[in-house]
């Protein structure tokens, strides 16, 4: 049995048949990417298989138990399963078996309680204020696109624009006289971000002078020599070459930007919930990462200002 399970290869099982209204759920309530339903759909299926297996070729019934639901865990385990890949496929199973009790095929969630793996905790790669200065300096301004790398660079450091939320931008979503720009976030969630002066000169100066040699087909901030938008894989391999332009040797992308701009802005004394919002997290465990910085901060602080540190 392979875990890249397909739906044509799924055996017969009674929730099997939820898995088609549960991916239109996802996909117009939730909001989901085609790509995220998919890698759930997978999950989902790769149970269905664990449980065929388990019956012994049988069908079984519609309410998994959580006996179920720890073998299952215990067999991706087996398989050399990550910590990350087992939070992730409990986390669908959990949102699906959800989604079963709400159609009233299930009377309760088996993955409810199943605690989570414990995941090593990796602090965020960031850039240091003089790493930043060099990778801002880099694009050659005196080409279109020089100013139009330039000018990406410096929107995901101010706005912590994610790279795809930065490839869906569109003119329409700036308002320049007031200094904000509407994103559209997982989940097709909406959030409004502040811009600083020097970043609305150089959207203004972009749109007006730079964008229509590019000859745009569409409303995307964004485009290529072509006029359409730019792809993710664009803009993975244009950060590479500027952070090796900078001689910045470390692993550097897109998302290290976003990191960037969430703890350059803890230092400077921002509110943990502020950053919260400007990132759109929908719950403040996901900012917490960058609480490592506020603890620098703080220590910094009591350091100075402590009587018995002076001694």
């Amino acid at each position: 049995m392979t875990e890249s399970a397909t739906s044509a290869t799924a055996p017969p099982c009674p929730l099997a048949a939820l898995l088609p209204l549960w991916q239109d759920h996802l996909l117009a309530q939730r909001g989901l990417s085609q790509q995220t339903v998919l890698s759930y759909s997978q999950d989902l299926e790769n149970f269905f298989l664990f449980r065929q297996e388990l019956s012994g070729g049988g069908i079984m019934g519609a309410q998994p138990d959580e006996q179920e639901v720890f073998l299952y865990l215990a067999w991706l385990r087996a398989r050399q399963n990550t910590g990350r890949t087992l939070a992730r496929r409990l986390s669908a199973l959990r949102a699906f078996f959800d989604f079963a009790m709400q159609e009233g095929v299930i009377k309760t969630n088996p993955a409810q309680l199943m605690d989570n793996p414990k995941l090593p905790q990796h602090l965020p790669e960031v850039l240091t204020r003089d790493e930043m200065e060099k990778m801002l300096s880099q694009p050659d301004m005196r080409e279109r696109g020089g100013q139009r790398d330039r000018c990406m660079l410096e929107l995901l450091y101010a706005a912590g624009l994610r790279v795809s939320e930065l490839c869906d931008l569109c003119v329409p979503d700036l308002d320049l006289q007031r200094g904000l720009v509407r994103v559209f976030g997982k989940g097709a969630k909406e959030r409004l971000v502040p811009l600083h002066d020097f970043m609305q000169r150089m959207l203004e100066n972009y749109i007006s002078h730079w964008r229509p040699a590019f000859s745009p087909t569409g409303n995307q901030l964004f485009v290529n020599r072509s006029g359409h938008a730019l792809t993710r894989q664009y803009i993975w391999k244009m950060v590479k070459k500027y952070a090796l332009a900078a001689d910045i040797r470390r692993p550097i992308s897109p998302h290290t930007f976003r990191h960037s701009f969430a703890t350059h802005l803890l230092e400077g004394g921002a509110d943990l919930r502020a950053v919260q919002l400007l990132l759109g997290h929908a719950d403040i465990s996901a900012t917490e990462i960058y609480t490592h910085v506020q603890a620098e901060r703080l220590r910094g602080i009591h350091r100075q200002f402590h009587p018995r540190s002076q001694m």
